[in-house]
Order: structure tokens, then C-alpha cells, then sequence
């Protein structure tokens, strides 16, 4: 099986821009990749086509309503971010492998694991590190506004991997140094008054 670099650019540029929006939120960027998949607007590896079948697309919906809904329980929202992290990576991976049509299985899921899970992770960090400075500075006032701007911010990079993917990746790395920045002075202003 030869690989086209180009297609597997843009394997790769769908794949890590999804698993970053699973950073976000679990459920919407699937859920938004199940939708694509049935428009025919994205190529599925082999064994992923259950992503876009009916039943799938219904608990993508449903997970995704109940998640977003969730992150605006003042204290289940942290709670959350601890439980999500390992779901992120793992949702990310499985966001990558899906669509990395243009690889055998073993280097799909080698590249979808470094790749996918990597990119969820560091983006699942990046946010609880945002809302725990939210929550140190506010008293967790704020975090609702840090959870609708990570459900857009989900949604934004799983639409943008998917009809612009190399635009998705530059996006996720503004977004992480702006979240990581945004982080960081919160706790620097907190750090004074312990």
C-alpha cells in the first residue's frame, strides 16, 4: 500500500485538530466528526464507519448535551476535569485513529496514540489549569464563562479540522498559549494572598 504524503498530511491535520477539540470536550468533537463522516465530508479508516451510523451519532448527541450541561455545576465542573483527563486523551487517540485512512494499523494507532492522545491531553491540561485559576480567583464565579468558551472553542476546532485542518493545528497552538498564559497570571495573582 503506497501513502500519498499529501493525503496523510491531511489525515493528520483532521486527526490531532479533532483530538485537540477533545481536549475541550469529549463527546462534541465525535460527535461533530460522526455528522462529517455521514456527509461524506470525511474518509473513515477501516472499522470506524460505526462513528457515523445512526445509534452513534444519537449517544454523540445526547454525551454531548449532558457534558456541556454538566461543566456548569459549580463544583462538579472540577470534578469533571479530574475524571475527564484520561477520557480526553483516549477520545482524542480514538478521534486521530479514525481518520488516519492512509495507515497499516499498527503505525495508525502508533501515530493516533502519540499524536492524537498527545495533543487531547496537553489542550485537557491547559484547560483545568484555566479553570483552577478561575476558580482560585473567583471562587469559581467565573468558571461558567470558562466552560462556554471551551465548548466553543471545541466546536470551533473540531469544524475547523475538519474543513480546514491545517488551520485547526495553528489555532490549537494560539488557543493552548493563550489558555497556558491566561493560567499562569491567574495563579501569579492568587500566589500573593496565600
Amino acid at each position: 500500500m503506497e501513502v500519498d504524503p499529501r493525503e496523510l498530511l491531511l489525515s493528520l491535520g483532521v486527526g490531532v485538530g479533532l483530538a485537540a477539540a477533545c481536549g475541550f470536550r469529549i463527546f462534541l468533537p465525535l460527535f461533530a466528526l460522526g455528522l462529517a463522516a455521514r456527509a461524506e465530508w470525511v474518509p473513515l479508516a477501516d472499522g470506524f464507519a460505526w462513528l457515523a451510523t445512526t445509534p452513534a451519532l444519537a449517544a454523540f448527541a445526547v454525551a454531548t448535551a449532558l457534558e456541556i450541561g454538566a461543566y456548569y455545576v459549580p463544583w462538579l465542573d472540577n470534578a469533571l476535569d479530574v475524571a475527564a483527563g484520561p477520557a480526553a486523551v483516549a477520545a482524542g487517540a480514538l478521534a486521530s485513529a479514525s481518520v488516519l485512512t492512509e495507515l497499516p494499523p499498527l503505525l495508525q494507532w502508533t501515530v493516533a496514540l502519540v499524536g492524537g492522545g498527545t495533543a487531547a491531553g496537553i489542550v485537557k491540561g491547559a484547560t483545568a489549569l484555566l479553570r483552577l485559576g478561575s476558580t482560585a480567583t473567583t471562587g469559581g464565579a467565573g468558571n461558567p464563562v470558562v466552560a462556554t468558551v471551551e465548548w466553543m472553542l471545541s466546536a470551533l476546532v473540531a469544524v475547523l479540522a475538519i474543513l480546514v485542518p491545517l488551520l485547526a493545528v495553528l489555532a490549537l497552538v494560539a488557543i493552548v498559549y493563550a489558555g497556558y498564559r491566561l493560567a499562569r497570571r491567574a495563579l501569579r495573582r492568587r500566589e500573593p494572598a496565600l
